[in-house]
């Protein structure tokens, strides 16, 4: 069995507020919030240092838990509400991202399950196949290489893999993405990796690529990577993002 985070930041950089905003009629955080019940997880908690966020999820229902607001990312949120609910070392935690409207319930057991099934691992989240150029090219998509096991090994901004001979001319002439696969941003974690994780400083990799999954990596953790069932919808950082979503919802509620 597992638990499910979801960390609730209302002042975000590029969209503030942005989990409260309107979607079908709900706020987004609800979308979470329900796709996340759905997922047979022993309990579903928002984590937020807000009060606006504490007042919206509690009128859909929602038990929410009030955290510190320093900390510097999700992870780090979820981690404070593991350490005071005092949940066993060898239990499983998923972090779902809020701003995820669109988060196939499957990922949510599928990654949940990876922990179970890799006995070793430390940390267990998803990645589907690139087959757009402009998608392999865009700094927003966060790319995951792993060996033939699962294990990560890196996760960059940058297009990897890449393949020399199939760009003669430069990174818009890229022919070939054999391997090439997105990183989809859902965890699970071991509650004892992740109160590890939480108490490790930023490293080098993480402050260049702006990624606090290559904390973990460069600390040696095992983190394994499978290829997702589904692919979700777009998570919502801008306002273009919202509409894009509203699109998808659309047919779907007429």
């Amino acid at each position: 069995m597992f638990r499910v985070i979801i960390p609730a930041r209302y002042a975000a950089t590029r969209l503030p507020g942005k989990l409260l905003l309107p979607l079908a009629g709900k706020p987004i955080m609800q979308w979470v919030y329900e796709r996340a019940s759905a997922a047979g997880a022993l309990e579903v908690l928002i984590a937020t240092d807000d009060d606006l966020i504490v007042s919206a999820a509690h009128a859909f229902g929602a038990e929410v838990v009030m955290t510190a607001a320093t900390h510097a990312s999700g992870t780090d949120r979820i981690a404070e509400v593991a350490r005071a609910r005092g949940w066993p070392p060898e239990s499983v935690v998923v972090n779902v991202q809020g701003d995820e409207p669109l988060m196939p319930t499957a990922l949510i057991r599928q990654v949940a399950a990876m922990l179970a099934t890799h006995a070793d691992a430390d940390i267990a989240t998803l990645a589907s196949p690139i087959t757009v150029l402009g998608e392999f090219l865009d700094p927003n998509t966060v790319k995951v290489v792993a060996d033939r096991a699962g294990r990560a090994l890196y996760f960059s901004r940058a297009p990897i893999p890449w393949n020399r001979d199939g760009a003669p001319t430069g990174l818009a002439s890229q022919r070939d993405l054999t391997g090439a696969r997105r990183h989809i941003g859902i965890y699970a974690y071991r509650v004892a990796a992740l109160l590890r994780l939480a108490a490790l400083p930023v490293s080098a990799l993480e402050n260049s690529e702006k990624l606090e999954q290559l904390r973990a990596l460069e600390a040696g953790f095992d983190i394994r990577v499978g290829e997702a069932v589904e692919r979700p919808g777009p998570d919502v950082n801008t306002l273009a993002d919202l509409a894009r979503v509203r699109a998808q919802i659309a047919p779907k509620q007429g």
